[in-house]
């Protein structure tokens, strides 16, 4: 029996392989390469796996190893490779990984991997429609002239056969694969710098974002700007078994590929994953209104310029009938949004947003004063600078909660809990992090909801309506803190200690100096 890998070989070189296009692809477009690559590795060896097994179990008799084949997650059926003039099939072979590793010093390998690609979609078009036709393995824009192009993919083919890549299920556990897939995106992240808000949130604040969100087994879980998917996962993993569905949007068309490899990684094929522009034309609707969710989370662009707001007045769903927030600036139009997605009496909400969400006028301070008067508004929680690589601003985290409506399990819950947790973080060289206790800490203080000072406060709706329904967290915490007294003797006994070890050390330049000249 084949040894198990361990989470980090595969990790490392997944990670590995990522050197055939670093320095030569821009990081926010080589990752598009390494996922499907890695995804297409990853059903490749599924499909042997099990082949063999089927092999074992039928003998010769490919028919019925055909017919059982097909009841598989994904069929992996055959490619053609015909001529371009004539439209005669030149090379025709099991449209997996293997095949393209044997041909790996093809003239056309590009090609050939394109073909395989598609052949793979069109034959699980249900499920993949869609999902590589954003990556073109054959550009000469983003790979370079056809000789430096195909050493690229012949060594990026090489890379992924390597033993710590079998992704056999014999060897390795879905969890894992997923993991190696969020591992990456993590990495990449990290690489893009500003470019990875297309697609990423630090794994600790969709792990604290998805705590905030509390989901429960049964719930439908939806993100109306789910990027990778990555806190959808979390979101998932909370509710502690199998027994959820998952929904989301997203408007980057590379993205949603992501995201829906991503889900597939993770075991989560039933998951719907839409490429629409949420604001605009969202698509997950039943009956020509917005689809309800017991929860939806999201970390959605901020301050979004052009967002729709020329169309909002007259939305067909009426999700702006709190106001239309300002053209420049979409934050609260992805809240309304989610809010009115949120199941009546039940949803909840948890959203990142930047800290003027809290506090800016005009628009968004009518919006902002009418969500609060609904009682909707659960929590507010401040959160340190530098914790995406898109931003070193710090942002906040909103919870609202439907149930604080009339008829509502908690219609009495008339307040609103502060957290600054600004100042609980691990430093780190290029971007802080929170660690495991930051977060306990967060999501305990927003549970238990007390006072506790210099860090969380429960302030009555009547306490925001003095403060103009400005929500900005030093309003409500105070973080103050008291200089220490200066003891004026002992700093003036210090400066007098200082100045006779300067007499003495200059004293001693002097002697040196002489002796130089000399």
């Amino acid at each position: 029996m084949s040894p198990k890998i361990a989470q980090k070989d595969i990790n490392n070189a997944a990670w590995a392989a990522c050197d055939t296009f670093r320095g030569v692809v821009d990081p926010a477009q080589y990752k598009d390469y390494i996922l499907v690559m890695l995804f297409m590795k990853y059903i490749s060896d599924v499909w042997k796996d099990h082949y063999s097994v089927y092999r074992k179990q039928y003998g010769d008799d490919d028919a019925r190893i055909r017919r059982k084949s097909e009841r598989e997650r994904f069929v992996l059926p055959f490619a053609e490779l015909k001529n371009h003039e004539t439209g005669k099939v030149e090379d025709r072979f099991l449209a997996d990984y293997y095949s393209l590793y044997e041909r790996r010093g093809a003239a056309n390998i590009g090609e050939l991997i394109n073909i395989v690609l598609e052949a793979i979609e069109e034959a699980n078009k249900v499920k993949l429609e869609g999902v590589f036709r954003n990556i073109d393995f054959n550009s000469e824009a983003n790979l370079g002239k056809t000789k430096d192009r195909n050493r690229r993919l012949k060594t990026l083919l090489e890379d992924f056969n390597k033993p710590q890549l079998d992704m056999s299920p014999s060897r390795v556990s879905e969890d894992v694969i997923g993991n190696t897939y969020i591992f990456l995106i993590e990495r990449f992240a990290t690489d893009a710098g500003k470019k990875a808000g297309e697609f990423y949130t630090p794994h600790k604040v969709s792990e604290l974002v998805a705590k905030l969100v509390k989901p429960k087994p049964g719930n439908r879980i939806c993100d109306p700007a789910c990027g990778s998917a990555g806190l959808l996962i979390e979101a998932a993993r909370e509710v502690g078994d199998r027994n959820f569905a998952l929904f989301g949007m997203e408007s980057n068309g590379s993205t949603w590929a992501l995201a829906r490899m991503n889900m597939f990684l993770h075991g989560a094929d039933s998951a719907r994953i839409d490429w629409c522009d949420t604001l605009v034309s969202p698509t997950l609707v039943e009956n020509d209104r917005l689809m309800k969710f017991d929860r939806v989370v999201a970390n959605p662009p901020f301050s979004l310029d052009k967002w729709g707001a020329e169309d909002a007045q007259s939305d067909r769903y009426n999700r702006f009938w709190r106001g239309v927030p300002p053209k420049s600036k979409g934050d609260w139009a992805f809240i309304s949004h989610m809010i009115e997605a949120a199941l009546e009496k039940e949803g909840r909400v948890s959203v990142v947003v930047p800290h003027g969400v809290l506090f800016r006028g005009a628009a968004e301070g009518r919006i902002r004063e009418k969500v609060i008067e609904e009682n909707l508004l659960d929590a507010v929680i401040g959160l340190p600078g530098n914790l995406f690589p898109t931003t070193s601003i710090p942002v906040a985290i909103l919870v609202f909660d439907r149930s604080r409506e009339k008829g509502g399990a908690n219609q009495n819950r008339k307040d609103v809990i502060f957290v600054d947790a600004s100042r609980n973080y691990l430093p780190g060289k290029n971007q802080n992090a929170l660690s495991d206790e930051h977060i306990q800490k967060i999501v305990e203080t927003v549970d238990a909801r007390l006072d506790i000072e210099k860090y969380a406060h429960v302030a009555a709706v009547e306490e925001i309506r003095e403060n103009d329904f400005n929500l900005n967290i030093p309003r409500y915490v105070d973080t103050f803190e008291e200089e220490a007294e200066i003891d004026i003797d002992a700093v003036q006994k210090e400066i007098d200690q200082l100045e006779s070890e300067l007499v003495q050390v200059r004293a001693r330049m002097a002697e040196m100096l002489k002796e130089v000249v000399r």
